[in-house]
């Protein structure tokens, strides 16, 4: 890597789907591809668990995260910012 230039995060988009746990959010993100051989459109879903410090995600929100350094077992994203709130729907 060249001197200077910062590393860039790679940053996801997707819906919180559970918010039960304390400083922890459950995300939905969705993943759209073109099957190489057949060429069909397939959709892939993965659930990862992301920090959230303040606590301001909610059950329904589209939320942007970013991947850091492992928090936990299973924990390694950290939320950056809300993108759409459940109330303005």
């Amino acid at each position: 890597m060249e001197e200077g230039k910062a590393m860039t995060k790679r940053t996801f988009i997707g819906e919180v789907i559970s918010d039960k746990m304390e400083k922890t959010v459950v995300v939905k993100m969705q993943d759209t591809y073109r099957h190489p051989q057949f060429h069909k459109i397939l959709h892939r879903t993965k659930k990862y668990k992301v920090h959230d410090e303040q606590g301001v995600a909610r059950i329904g929100d589209v939320v942007e995260f970013y991947e850091g350094k492992p928090a936990s077992k299973t924990k390694f994203m950290y939320l950056s910012r809300v993108v759409r709130s459940h109330i303005t729907q």
